[in-house]
C-alpha cells in the first residue's frame, strides 16, 4: 500500500460560470483521483453547473456531498437535449458514478417472441426486441417461469422449436415430432391454415384475451364431441386447461387491452424506494423493486427520469404508456424511448382511479426494497480490512513464454463486474531473455501511474508476497498520489475442493489473510486472477501466431517490414491476403502496378505450397 499526498490535487474547485458555454451538453464531475462522481445533461451548462456551486441555493444533502469532493468538471458538447440524454445514459452505464442513479441490476428480462414473418411461425424465449415484425410478450423477471410456461404451451400447442437455420437444412424430424410437440412443418406437408390458426390462439392467450380463446376452445370442442370426433375434442379439453393454468396466476387490475408500466416511489428510513408493475392487456404480469439509499423524495424527479432512461434501453420491451409519479413533458425522455422501442410511448400521471390504484401498489411493491448489505465490495472490505468498500479492482498477471514475450495482463472489475473494455495489455522489450516477473510487475506499476485515473481502490496482483512486495516498492518510487490498496493471490499446493487452494497476503502482514475456503470473497478473488491469467495468455497467443505469419509473409520475394505492414493493417488474415486477387493487392496504398504483381505472384506461389 502507497500513502502519498499530492496537494496540488486536493485544492477546492474553482467555479467560474465564463468557463462553461450556454448550450446543451453533458458535465461530468470528478474527484482528486480523476474518478468520475456524477454525470449529468443539461439544456444550458452554464446555467446547470451554476445551480451546483451557487450560495444560495438549498441542495440536499447527496448534492452537499457531492460538490464537496469536485475537483474537476469536464464537458461534452451536443447539438440537442434528446442527445445530452442519450450520452448521459450511456457514460452512466459505462462508469457507474457514485453519485448517479445507477440500476445494479439491469439484466434484460425474458420476453415471448413469435415470428410471424415466417411461413411457420415459431415461439422462443429472448432477452432482446428486435424491429423484424415479431411479436413480444412479456416480460417476466423469472426465467424459469418464462420457460415453464413455454414448455406448458409446447405440449398442447405444437408449433416448431426449431432455429429458422435448422428448420432449413433438416432432412428428418426431431424429438420433439416423435413425443407429438410439433408437426414438423420442416420435413413434412403441414396445412398452413390450420397451423396459423393454432398460431392465432396462442397469440390470443400471451395478448390477454385468454377468455375470449377458452370460450371460442370450448365451442369447439363441443362440436367436435357432438359429432363423435373424441379425439379432436381431447385436444381442445387439453389446449382449455393450459390456458387456464397458465393464467392462473395473473390478477385482472384495469378493464382494457392495453399494455402500461407502472412507478411508483416510496421514501422509508434507509432511502428511496422504486416498485415497477408490468400490466399487460390489463392483467399484473410480474412486479419489480429497486432501492437507492440515502436519497428522499427531494430527488424523486431525477431518480424517475435516470431509472426511466436506463431501465428502457435498447432492445428491451417498451410499452406504449408507462404511469410515473411525475410529468416529463419538458424532457425528451418520450422521444428517446420511441427511438428505441416500436412506436410512440407516452410517459404520464395516473388519470383514472385504477391508474391510481395502480400507482398505490407499485409504491407498496416500493416499500419493500431494502439496501443489501452482503455487496461483494463490503465483505472484501471487511475481509481485507479495507478503509473503504473497493468500487473499482484491477488484477494483475506477469506472463512470459520461457522468458521471451514479457507481457503484463490488467483485467478491470467495477461494482463486482468485468469491464472487458478496460482491459489493457503492456509489453516490455527491455525484459525480453530475462524472465523476471517481478521486474516486469514493478515496471507495470510505473506505467500505470503514468497512465493516469481512473484510480483503483484495490490492486489484485497474481503471485506471492515476492510479487507483492515488488509492485509495492515501484509504488513508493512514484511521485504521483497512488494511495492504492494492494492484495496478492498465490496458488497453494492443492487445489482440491475441501483443501486450502490459495493465500491471500497483504503489505506488511507476513501470514496470509484469513480467507475460509470456498467463501463468497475468495472466489471472487479467483474469478479476477483468472481472468487476468486467461486474458494475457490471449493475448500472447494472438501476439505469438501474428509474429509467425509476419516472418512467413516476410520470407516471400518483394515483401518486406514494410509492404508486410500495409498488408496487415487492409486484410485481417493471412488467408483472406491469399483469397485477393490482382486488383485487391494494385488498389492498396503506395503499392504501383508492377509491385502488385510481384506481391500477388508471391501470395499465390505460397498458397499453392500450403496445398501440397
Amino acid at each position: 500500500m502507497s500513502k502519498k499526498s499530492n496537494t496540488a490535487m486536493d485544492t477546492k474547485f474553482k467555479f467560474l460560470s465564463a468557463d462553461y458555454p450556454d448550450t446543451p451538453g453533458v458535465y461530468l464531475m470528478k474527484n482528486d483521483r480523476g474518478r468520475i462522481l456524477y454525470v449529468g445533461k443539461a439544456k444550458s451548462l452554464r446555467k446547470r453547473l451554476s445551480s451546483y456551486f451557487r450560495a444560495s441555493a438549498n441542495h440536499t444533502p447527496k448534492t452537499i456531498a457531492l460538490v464537496s469532493h469536485i475537483r474537476k468538471v469536464d464537458i461534452l458538447l451536443t447539438s440537442t437535449e434528446k442527445e445530452a440524454l442519450l450520452l448521459e445514459s450511456g457514460l452512466i452505464k459505462k462508469h457507474r458514478p457514485r453519485y448517479n442513479i445507477v440500476l445494479k441490476d439491469d439484466k434484460q428480462y425474458a420476453l415471448f417472441k413469435l415470428d410471424k414473418q415466417s411461413a411457420f411461425p415459431r415461439l422462443s424465449i429472448t432477452r432482446k426486441v428486435v424491429r423484424d415484425g415479431s411479436v413480444y410478450f412479456g416480460p417476466f423477471t423469472s426465467s424459469t417461469a418464462a420457460r415453464t410456461v413455454w414448455k406448458l404451451l409446447g405440449k398442447v400447442f405444437p408449433l416448431r422449436k426449431c432455429t429458422d437455420t435448422a428448420f432449413k437444412n433438416r432432412i428428418r424430424p426431431c424429438l420433439y415430432h416423435d413425443i407429438h410437440q410439433c408437426w414438423a412443418p420442416c420435413v413434412k406437408e403441414v396445412d398452413r391454415y390450420l397451423y396459423n390458426d393454432m398460431v392465432q390462439r396462442i397469440e390470443m392467450l400471451l395478448s390477454g384475451r385468454s377468455m375470449e380463446l377458452v370460450d371460442s376452445l370450448t365451442r369447439q370442442m363441443k362440436v367436435a364431441s357432438k359429432d363423435m370426433e373424441f379425439e379432436k375434442a381431447v385436444v381442445f379439453r387439453d389446449q382449455i386447461r393450459a390456458v387456464k393454468k397458465t393464467v392462473e396466476g395473473q390478477i385482472a387490475v384495469i378493464h382494457d387491452n392495453r399494455d402500461r408500466d407502472v412507478i411508483g416511489l416510496v421514501q422509508n428510513e434507509q432511502g428511496l424506494g422504486l416498485g415497477l408493475l408490468f400490466v399487460r392487456q390489463g392483467r399484473l404480469l410480474d412486479e419489480k423493486q429497486f432501492f437507492w439509499p440515502g436519497l428522499t423524495l427531494d430527488e424523486g424527479p431525477e431518480v424517475v427520469e435516470s431509472f426511466i432512461s436506463q431501465f428502457y434501453g435498447p432492445g428491451r420491451f417498451i410499452p406504449s404508456l408507462i404511469i410515473a409519479p411525475y410529468e416529463f413533458d419538458d424532457s425528451p425522455l418520450s422521444e428517446v424511448l420511441a427511438d428505441r422501442g416500436v412506436g410512440s410511448v407516452r410517459i404520464a400521471l395516473p388519470q383514472t382511479t385504477k391508474e391510481k390504484h395502480l400507482v398505490g401498489l407499485a409504491r407498496s411493491v416500493g416499500a419493500q426494497a431494502r439496501e443489501r448489505k452482503d455487496t461483494i465490495a463490503a465483505r472484501l472490505q471487511k475481509v481485507l480490512r479495507l478503509p473503504e468498500e473497493p468500487v473499482r479492482i484491477e488484477c494483475v498477471d506477469a506472463s512470459h513464454l520461457s522468458g521471451t514475450n514479457m507481457r503484463v495482463g490488467q483485467v478491470v472489475f467495477e461494482e463486482g463486474r468485468r469491464s472487458p473494455e478496460a482491459s489493457r495489455l503492456y509489453a516490455f522489450s527491455e525484459l525480453e531473455g530475462t524472465g523476471d516477473d517481478y521486474a516486469a510487475l514493478s515496471a507495470w506499476a510505473k506505467r500505470r501511474v503514468e497512465s493516469g485515473p481512473p484510480w483503483p481502490d484495490l490492486v489484485l496482483i497474481d503471485g506471492g508476497r515476492g510479487q507483492l512486495s515488488a509492485v509495492e516498492a515501484a509504488l513508493n518510487e512514484c511521485v504521483d498520489d497512488v494511495c492504492w490498496e494492494l492484495v496478492s493471490i498465490a496458488k497453494g499446493e492443492s487445489r482440491r475442493a475441501g483443501e486450502l487452494g490459495d493465500f491471500i497476503f497483504r503489505p506488511g502482514r507476513k501470514n496470509p489473510m484469513p480467507l475460509k475456503p470456498g467463501s463468497a470473497e475468495l472466489l471472487f478473488l479467483q474469478k479476477m486472477r483468472d481472468a487476468a491469467h486467461r486474458f494475457v495468455i490471449g493475448r500472447q497467443r494472438r501476439s505469438r501466431k501474428k509474429a509467425v505469419l509476419s516472418s512467413e509473409l516476410t520470407s516471400l520475394p518483394g515483401i518486406g517490414p514494410k509492404t508486410a505492414r500495409i498488408l496487415w493493417d487492409q486484410f485481417a488474415s493471412l488467408d483472406d491476403m491469399l483469397k485477393a486477387d490482382s486488383a485487391d493487392i494494385t488498389a492498396l496504398p503506395g503499392i504501383g502496378q508492377k509491385r502488385a504483381e510481384k506481391i500477388y505472384t508471391a501470395l499465390q506461389s505460397l498458397k499453392a505450397s500450403r496445398k501440397v
